[in-house]
């Protein structure tokens, strides 16, 4: 054999092994997009006018913390951002990642810094569980503009990341794919002759699409993953179309059996909702079981009564919501069926409980508020105070202890100077919310001739 004919074997050979260990790659891994331009379902965030649009194209990047659901797409930005803009990049797990491991990354972006004059993408996936100390590891050096932080968290970063890096980075709020996007998502894959089924010549039922649809939940990578199981089972037996049949069998989920176009999911959610609210705990208990011999997910369900507990109940009844819990954790404990008596439990006695829809409308109301007011000031009689020096700015000066006061109640405001007086939570009449209407009528009664005197 002559050195060209070796040559071209092992092209050959080189070109076959990078194609086979494509191929063994997740088809979630493989559809992964490249450039923005390939994202779907994300233009809020991504599309044109955008401050991620706009940083990549500029190459003027800025640190951010994308919040989203699992799935809407996260790790994907930020490697896109990574990729067009020709940075180092960096993934981490808050999971897996210790302070030591942080450090490592720090002197490596110095590296790349001094011997490339490359800058550093870290991207840490589940930011939120980095404690304290972890995430004051790397404050210096995002501030400083060593690294660019790339956050990723399922969880509100309000609550679960430290103040200042939060104001060192842009919050960019990322979605549930829409079942449109999900359509086009899986389509794509199934077409794509590189990277997805394209060489497969299968094609997808649209009774099968709606299926993956329906059960994904806005979720981008669970939809190609049930679609990639999907397509090995109707492969095994032979077939070139993937049925919905194929999809129950490789998920041991199947469709809703009345379910032809998804209509009839949210037709019987919403049935199964309205009856709770109207306090019939027998069209309740009938929809709830409809939904569960149809093979509807119990802990959907689960969380929607959990949802109904505190949006339609409230505090007309507080044991609504650790009813609801406690079901869905007996469920838990339990499964199916001996587990569908305790949500039929909960069904029932949300269904027989006082309504009262006051905390819902009270929290709109103070979101609204919010939007308009933005990020008011905090009183300074209510401001802690840990050190001298923020005593003697006055922080928490004027501050009315309760408990020296008559009944427990002060005329302190513990609203904003611009919100003073405003009131948002006013309990109906109705079960436990009328002793809370009575004492807080009370309360306010006295704070009023305690300020006239």
């Amino acid at each position: 054999m002559s050195s060209e004919d070796s040559n071209e074997t092992r092209d050959l050979f080189e070109h076959q092994s990078k194609k086979a260990a494509e191929a063994s790659r997740p088809l979630a891994d493989r559809m992964r997009p490249k450039i923005l331009d390939e994202l779907i379902g994300q233009d809020q965030a991504v599309g044109s006018g955008t401050l991620i649009r706009n940083a990549v194209t500029s190459d003027h990047l800025f640190s951010m913390i994308l919040w989203g659901p699992p799935g809407s797409g996260k790790t994907t930005i930020a490697r896109i951002i990574a990729e067009q803009t020709s940075c180092h990049f960096v993934h981490i797990s808050a999971v897996l990642t210790g302070v030591k491991d942080i450090r490592d990354v720090i002197e490596t972006a110095r590296e790349q810094r001094k011997l490339y004059q490359n800058r550093t993408i870290l991207f840490v996936d589940e930011i939120h569980r980095f404690n304290k100390s972890q995430q004051d590891a790397f404050l210096h050096h995002v501030e400083s503009g060593l690294i660019t932080l790339i956050g990723a968290t399922t969880e509100n970063p309000s609550f679960e990341v430290i103040a200042a890096l939060l104001s060192r980075c842009q919050m960019i709020p990322l979605y549930a794919l829409s079942d449109e996007a999900l359509q086009k998502l899986l389509a794509r894959a199934i077409s794509d002759r590189e990277k997805g089924l394209g060489d497969a010549g299968l094609t997808l039922s649209d009774a099968a699409l709606k299926h993956i649809v329906s059960i994904s939940d806005g979720d981008g990578r669970a939809a190609l993953n049930a679609l990639e199981i999907a397509a090995f089972t109707a492969q095994s037996a032979g077939r070139a179309e993937i049925a919905r049949e194929d999809v129950e069998t490789a998920l041991q989920r199947r469709a809703l059996s009345h379910d032809k176009s998804g209509e009839a999911h949210y037709n019987l959610i919403s049935a199964f909702h309205k009856s709770l609210r109207g306090s019939d705990p027998d069209a309740s208990l009938y929809w709830l079981a409809r939904m569960l011999s149809a093979g509807e997910d119990p802990y959907y369900i689960a969380r929607r009564m959990v949802r109904f507990a505190s949006e339609d109940i409230g505090n007309a009844d507080p044991r609504a919501l650790s009813v609801a819990m406690d079901a869905m954790a007996a469920y838990r404990f339990l499964g199916s069926p001996e587990g569908d008596l305790s949500l039929a439990q909960a069904a029932a006695y949300l269904a027989c409980a006082p309504k009262s829809n006051r905390i819902y409308t009270a929290y709109g109301q103070i979101q609204k508020t919010i939007e308009k007011t933005g990020a008011l000031a905090v009183p300074y009689p209510i401001r802690n105070a840990p050190t001298r020096l923020m005593e003697e700015e006055g922080y928490g000066e004027g501050y009315k202890y309760p408990h020296d006061y008559p009944g427990g109640v002060t005329p302190q405001d513990y609203l904003p100077d611009r919100l003073k007086g405003s009131t948002f939570y006013e309990p109906t009449d109705r079960g436990y919310e009328k002793i809370l209407k009575e004492r807080l009528h009370q309360w306010r009664e006295m704070i009023r001739k305690s300020r006239d005197k």
